[in-house]
């Protein structure tokens, strides 16, 4: 599973290239287009300077934020996370004993995942697999607490969309942290259908009362929510998202910060470790994202990606629906697959259309919503030697719709 999972991006990658070229082939014999393969050189070296060029750029915002996640993240944030939510996720995991020590490693991980510490997230996440897969009485079958575990990560909860916000403000966004809120709300309904999905099949009562306390006073609150931005203008809803949102923001950096200063840790000195980390991500980014754009790219100037674009219009249209999202979708498809080819597109789709525009925001929206689902069970299965997946993937890719189709709706609540 773990060589599948990291064959899937190749095998994306390679795709990009084949269809570019039989679709020009085609072109060229059949519609006499003189152009396309000239299109499809310059469409390489455009985006592989606008790669190299957002990864330079991103340094400085990057090394910023990470630098910032390291201050709340030695301060205590995600131990006060922690015993936020732990009482509702300890009824999500019925069969755990009580005291048993996974259950600090799965909240851990769950509240690393929402401020976006990937570096902290990700050992703390396998670290909860091999202790659930000492408890799980089939080694090579997964069991149900591993399957909802695996479940709430993938279906992305964030605080932060730190990434999101990056590429936006990189790509010189009016406002880059306008899509905060959105997401902040489409990652809820994403990690509730998955919550409900894998309940449903696992057959855990959502009636118990710190259940219902913790995910219907969030409903509620979201409801209210959504329902006060649908009663403004798309522009009002606007400028009180970006408000909201960076009033949150801020406070969220001061919180950080004053944990900090309470624990009596040098907030300077732990600014500037992640700060270091910052940059070195920055830079590994470079290749990634040239190869990523490149082929993207190609696949566009082809014409293969019109065509889909095309399909996907007229069908919706055909429904009767508005198809102003359409365009945003190809990053919403590539989510669970790949996060570096969702990320690309993501990127190229404000390039196109504009940074600012519904569709960019849009699909900004799709990046922040859910999280690589493929690759993370491919990942944390294959780690503990699990082959028989159950439900996992079903659960997740539940989870992934609900993600797209709450963006689009909510999508046309905040920006269209």
């Amino acid at each position: 599973m773990v060589y599948f999972a990291a064959m899937v991006l190749n095998y994306i990658w390679v795709a990009f290239f084949l269809i570019a070229f039989v679709v020009a082939l085609a072109k060229l014999i059949f519609l006499g287009d003189t152009v396309v393969f000239t299109d499809m050189v310059n469409a390489t070296f455009e985006n592989a300077e606008l790669g190299f060029t957002l990864s330079l750029g991103l340094t400085g915002v990057m090394t910023l934020w990470l630098g910032l996640m390291k201050v709340g993240e030695k301060g205590g944030v995600i131990n006060l996370i922690s015993r936020a939510i732990s009482p509702l996720f300890t009824k999500l995991f019925p069969e755990i004993p009580k005291n048993h020590s996974v259950n600090g490693s799965i909240v851990m991980n769950l509240a690393a995942n929402m401020l976006g510490l990937d570096n902290a997230a990700t050992p703390l996440g396998l670290k909860a697999m091999t202790q659930l897969q000492e408890l799980n009485p089939n080694k090579k079958r997964a069991s149900n607490a591993m399957i909802m575990f695996l479940v709430l990560n993938t279906s992305g909860l964030t605080i932060i969309p730190i990434s999101v916000m990056v590429y936006r403000a990189q790509m010189g966004a009016a406002n880059p942290t306008d899509v905060f809120l959105p997401i902040l709300l489409v990652t809820f309904f994403s990690t509730l259908a998955g919550i409900i999905a894998v309940s449903f099949f696992q057959r855990i009562n959502l009636l118990n009362r710190v259940i219902i306390l913790f995910l219907g006073g969030m409903s509620l609150l979201i409801a209210g929510i959504i329902y006060g931005f649908s009663q403004l203008d798309p522009d009002t809803a606007n400028i009180v998202s970006t408000v909201t949102g960076n009033v949150i923001l801020f406070t969220i950096i001061i919180l950080f910060i004053s944990l900090a200063v309470r624990k009596r840790v040098n907030v300077y000195d732990t600014f500037i470790q992640g700060a270091k980390e910052g940059f070195k991500v920055a830079v590994k980014i470079i290749p990634y994202l040239v190869a990523i754009l490149v082929a993207i790219g190609v696949f566009r100037a082809s014409g293969a990606m019109e065509f889909i674009i095309s399909g996907l219009e007229s069908g919706i249209a055909a429904l009767g629906l508005n198809t102003d999202f359409v365009p945003s979708l190809p990053t919403a498809f590539m989510k669970p697959l790949s996060g570096s080819g969702a990320r690309g597109l993501m990127v190229e789709t404000m390039d196109i259309h504009g940074v600012d525009s519904f569709v960019g925001r849009l699909s900004c929206m799709f990046q922040g919503a859910t999280d690589t689902t493929f690759y993370i069970i491919a990942v944390y299965f294959g780690s503990v030697g699990v082959r028989y997946t159950r439900h996992a993937v079903t659960a997740g890719l539940i989870a992934d719709l609900a993600g797209i189709i709450a963006a689009i709706l909510l999508g046309y609540v905040f920006f269209h």
